[in-house]
């Protein structure tokens, strides 16, 4: 399977929810709705699977970082957007976002910050992790994203991966 089948099915139908979950402030100053809108652009490139828009919204520096239990494979900082792309790839194989619900979000200036609620299942194990908590930092430059740094519950997501 190439790596757009593997993203596009992965993060596909889970993230594509976040385009009915549009949250944002009453008043925004221009660089911080400029901010917001590339945040959520990103989120919805990422679930339809449209990498070509996803690769245009992503500073060529790039880092990802998820938080978490270093034994999981997608654990961890990736930098530079090839990486980032193969990264993704190591993700979807691992792990199968079956919800996603934006419960909150906020934006100041070149930062966004988004909290929710997900579930998904492991591939490795095929257990599912239950719902749990996840708060994204993300920040903007020139309209494109140069920090996702991702926070999870990665002790229930590490129980459900390692059985």
């Amino acid at each position: 399977m190439n790596r757009r089948t593997l993203i596009t099915t992965s993060l596909g139908a889970s993230l594509a929810i976040i385009l009915g979950t549009h949250a944002g402030a009453q008043e925004m100053d221009e660089q911080t709705q400029a901010s917001f809108d590339t945040v959520m652009a990103f989120m919805g490139a990422m679930g339809s699977g449209d990498m070509e828009t996803m690769s245009s919204l992503m500073a060529d520096d790039m880092v990802w970082h998820n938080e978490g239990d270093e034994s999981l494979p997608w654990i961890g900082e990736t930098r530079g957007k090839e990486n980032i792309f193969e990264f993704l790839g190591i993700f979807s194989e691992n792990l199968q976002t079956t919800k996603w619900e934006n419960t909150d979000a906020f934006a100041s200036g070149d930062t966004v910050a988004m909290f929710g609620v997900m579930n998904a299942v492991t591939t490795r194990s095929g257990k599912e992790t239950g719902d749990f908590s996840f708060a994204l930092r993300a920040k903007v430059r020139d309209g494109q994203v140069v920090l996702w740094h991702w926070f999870e519950d990665s002790f229930a997501v590490s129980q459900a991966y390692h059985g």
